[in-house]
């Protein structure tokens, strides 16, 4: 959430800045600004709005210079306004500062400030920081970083600039994230990377407490202590390509479209012959086998992820696991030490609640093995052993191929866990193998099959629509499904609340009769996941309990199965056979594209939905 971008080059400022803002939108925001360093002054445009309003102020009014700074702002302290979005300066306008993360001792700060005379124009915490380094400034922007900072509790990532120091941007963080692009005759500040592609793949990660000074050809690092450290540079492999459209409508169908592809990937660069390998896992396979449980961390989709890994565990590793919400794990004194094997999921690596739930699990002694798409983000660089899903940067607020990606590694790393522990038969391994490797061709055709504009999700989509107004819109989803797809029938209602705006609820099937199926009249819209498996047969019974009281179901079912077709069911969505472990696997991708087709329906944003941010950074 909210977006950082900082410039010093030979470009117009103002370009830069709104292109990399531009790539950030998938941040989530409610309000955009510039500021930029013209004529020794400081220039700054900031509006409430997408950044189209911004675009259209700067059209009128462009700022010019080429040192400057910007910001998308997701509102914490103070309503969205012209007022609280970003930059924010001094009282003489001589500096301006952008900051990701929340101030919780602003307010102390704050009164500390106006009683030596410093007047306040937001009711932001972050206007705090451009004062405080206004009192601390005396010729030396960085020195002034520096003092600032360390008064700072909370979390932040922050970028300053300063009209008496025209030659420079100077950045500072703690649990926020802030990277370094590093060009040639230019150099660049931001959130993450996919703001700087356009211009380099060459990257700097700042930890903890580091304040950074960049100019147009050098990058300087520090301590809070003031001494130098020297940081690696890191070359991004991925492509600008990837953060664009490429002809889909939404960034969300593109990225549920990439998913076979990515499965291909991860599977073909993990799997040789028939072994699986984690180069960069750096944990001994000695140690793995010595572990008794295992508990898996995570936020949101990635959490769901977590639900089927705890299932792919305990079955073939044949160790106790359990789930936990990251923020709850963190306020609990949770049961975890050197026996324990906590693995934390989070696509972009910065999660503020998974973090800090990492950090209470190494701090009782547990090991830590990380699942992320983001390289060198705070989790995987924190960790004692990290596995990259590869999955290319996802624009889209909802997850979809990352969630994938993430199942995907799950199986792999079970797999790998099964194999070193011997805790299935090698006959097992060699034929759950097998079948893992038809995934991502069942995927693509999978696929193919919703090509079309004109599909039977669309379709579903639209009947949907039409018995929603009917209902004088109360209409509302169940989703049921058992054993390893009822993290699915979760994954399925968050995706349509998400991106549709409408009430849905995943249920494990067995837990209907204990309270959700007194919601069931002909009002609700019921997806039941009920492909071929060792459950298939109590899910018909439940199918026949919601046909009893008049729902209408939405059956995902395996190719092929003639059972289903007796059963009297609305609508039908067919997946190709495969081993019931691996079925979650396909079964995500028609349930993440009928929200996208119910959401484009009633003509929601779907890539930026309403109140949620991709990277929640704050708690």
């Amino acid at each position: 959430m909210c977006g950082i971008v900082g410039y010093i080059g030979p470009r117009k400022a103002q370009d830069v800045l709104l292109k990399g803002l531009s790539r950030l939108e998938y941040r989530g925001y409610d309000s955009a600004g510039i500021a930029a360093i013209s004529s020794h002054a400081v220039e700054m445009v900031k509006r409430k709005g997408k950044l189209k309003v911004l675009y259209e102020e700067l059209e009128t009014h462009p700022i010019k210079g080429n040192v400057g700074i910007g910001h998308t702002r997701w509102a914490t302290h103070g309503v969205p306004s012209d007022a609280n979005a970003h930059p924010h300066l001094d009282c003489k306008a001589r500096l301006a500062v952008v900051h990701n993360g929340i101030i919780e001792n602003y307010s102390e700060l704050k009164d500390g400030l106006i009683k030596e005379g410093h007047k306040f124009r937001s009711e932001t915490d972050t206007e705090v920081i451009s004062h405080l380094i206004e009192k601390f400034y005396h010729g030396n922007l960085e020195a002034a970083v520096h003092k600032a900072a360390r008064l700072l509790k909370g979390t932040y990532a922050i970028a300053v600039i300063h009209k008496d120091e025209p030659d420079k941007v100077v950045g500072a963080r703690l649990d926020s994230p802030l990277i370094v692009g590093v060009g040639k005759g230019e150099n660049f500040l931001a959130s993450d990377a996919t703001a700087v592609l356009d211009y380099t793949k060459n990257v700097i990660y700042l930890d903890n407490n580091q304040v950074i000074t960049i100019t147009r050809n050098k990058v300087t690092v520090k301590e809070m202590s003031g001494r130098t450290v020297r940081k690696p540079v890191t070359r991004l492999k991925w492509d600008v390509s990837q953060a664009e459209k490429g002809g889909y409508s939404h960034f969300m169908l593109k990225e549920i479209f990439e998913q076979g592809d990515i499965l291909a990937k991860i599977l073909d660069e993990r799997i040789k012959g028939q072994k699986i390998v984690f180069e960069q896992l750096k944990i001994r396979g000695v140690a793995l086998k010595k572990f008794k449980r295992a508990a898996i961390v995570a936020c949101g989709t990635a959490y769901h992820a977590g639900l089927a890994g705890k299932y792919m565990i305990e079955e073939l590793v044949k160790m106790p696991c359990w789930t936990d919400t990251s923020s709850e794990f963190r306020y609990r004194d949770p049961i975890v030490d050197k026996d324990t094997l906590v693995i934390i999921v989070s696509q972009s690596g910065e999660t503020a609640d998974s973090l800090a739930a990492l950090r209470e699990a190494k701090k009782k002694g547990a090991t830590v093995v990380s699942i992320c798409n983001v390289l060198g983000s705070s989790i995987a660089r924190e960790s004692d052993g990290v596995i990259y899903t590869h999955a290319g940067p996802e624009i889209a607020v909802a997850s979809t191929k990352a969630y994938t990606a993430q199942l995907a590694i799950f199986y792999l790393f079970t797999l790998y866990l099964a194999a070193l522990r011997k805790t299935i038969p090698n006959s097992r391994y060699a034929y759950l193998l097998k079948e893992l490797k038809k995934v991502p061709a069942l995927a693509q055709q999978l696929l193919s099959e919703y090509k079309s504009e004109y599909n039977s999700l669309a379709a579903y989509a639209q009947e949907f629509k039409r018995y929603y107004i009917k209902q004088h819109n109360k209409s509302y989803f169940l989703y049921l499904g058992r054993n390893i797809n009822y993290p699915n029938a979760l994954e399925g209602a968050l995706k349509l609340k998400e991106i549709a705006y409408i009430s849905a609820e995943g249920y494990p099937a067995g837990e209907m009769k204990h309270g959700p199926i007194a919601l069931i009249d002909e009002n609700p819209w019921v997806v039941c996941i009920a492909t071929q498996s060792a459950t298939y047969d109590k899910m018909l019974s439940n199918i026949q309990e919601i046909k009893a009281r008049n729902g209408i179901i939405i059956a995902v079912a395996t190719e092929g199965d003639k059972e289903l077709i007796h059963q009297n069911i609305n609508y039908i969505i067919e997946i190709p056979k495969i081993d019931e472990l691996f079925s979650p696997l396909l079964v995500a991708i028609p349930l993440q594209l009928l929200a996208y087709y119910v959401s484009k329906e009633f003509g929601h944003d779907i890539d930026q939905p309403r109140n949620l941010a991709k990277s929640v950074t704050v708690e």
